[in-house]
């Protein structure tokens, strides 16, 4: 097997992750992309009467695995997590689409984009990144009622993060640039509301909870998958 991180848009191969002395990846914007057999297509048989999923994992000879990753200069690959369209919380494996669906409805929201973030412990928690006209009118508290009516809205479902922007990113073939979403978490000038809880109640996330959940994943042994680094510019500059 042939292995390689690639962008999965345009299939040229991620940059080698650097790294600082304390193993944490420094080049996460250029290393990051998409786990990829060059040439595991062939043996690929499809997915049970889904062809378009089939279509969205082959490119000519090569199979996107829809896992994130990097590798470093020594050819050993590393696991960043999924790549936005599945997620996994609490041992439950679900979809980011219909939870996008519904965010839809809300009356705020013109675009919707729901991801993995990775959980402090195991598996993921879901963020969600709402394009609204005007963020200063979305208001947390309407917002959880608003997720509290939806009667199709999974146990799982409900994001724990909520990032509010006037322009969701996109690549460039106009498709909502999800990679970017996953690499840049809560390491962002946005307002984010955050669910700390199983009680559908937002707040702001504040740096006090960013240092936290970093914190967490230093405990348990899975800072490696927040590729957002603590000691990146706007980290920085947040505490100052």
């Amino acid at each position: 097997m042939r292995a390689a991180i690639l962008d999965p848009e345009t299939l040229e191969e991620r940059a080698r992750a650097r790294f600082d002395r304390n193993g944490r990846l420094l080049n996460a914007d250029e290393a990051v992309g998409e786990m990829a057999n060059l040439t595991g297509a062939r043996q690929f048989e499809g997915y049970y009467k889904n062809p378009s999923a089939a279509d969205e994992r082959i490119r000519g000879d090569i199979f996107l695995t829809g896992d994130l990753g990097y590798c470093d200069e020594d050819g050993y690959f590393y696991f960043a997590g999924r790549a936005g369209e599945k997620l996994r919380v609490d041992s439950e494996n679900f979809s980011a689409a219909p939870i996008e669906r519904i965010l839809s409805r809300h009356p705020q929201v013109v675009l919707a984009a729901v991801y993995p973030a990775p959980d402090e412990r195991t598996g993921d928690q879901v963020m969600a990144t709402l394009q609204v006209a005007d963020p200063r009118r979305f208001d947390p508290g309407e917002f959880a009622q608003f997720l509290e009516d939806q009667p199709d809205l999974g146990t799982k479902w409900a994001p724990k993060y909520v990032r509010i922007v006037t322009d969701v990113p996109v690549t460039a073939t106009r498709k909502i640039n999800k990679v970017q979403l996953r690499n840049e978490l809560w390491y962002v000038d946005d307002v984010i509301y955050y669910r700390p809880s199983a009680d559908l109640q937002y707040r702001l996330l504040t740096q006090k909870d960013v240092d936290r959940i970093s914190a967490d994943f230093d405990k348990n042994s899975r800072a490696n998958l927040l590729t957002a680094l603590h000691t990146s510019d706007y980290a920085q500059s947040r505490r100052k």
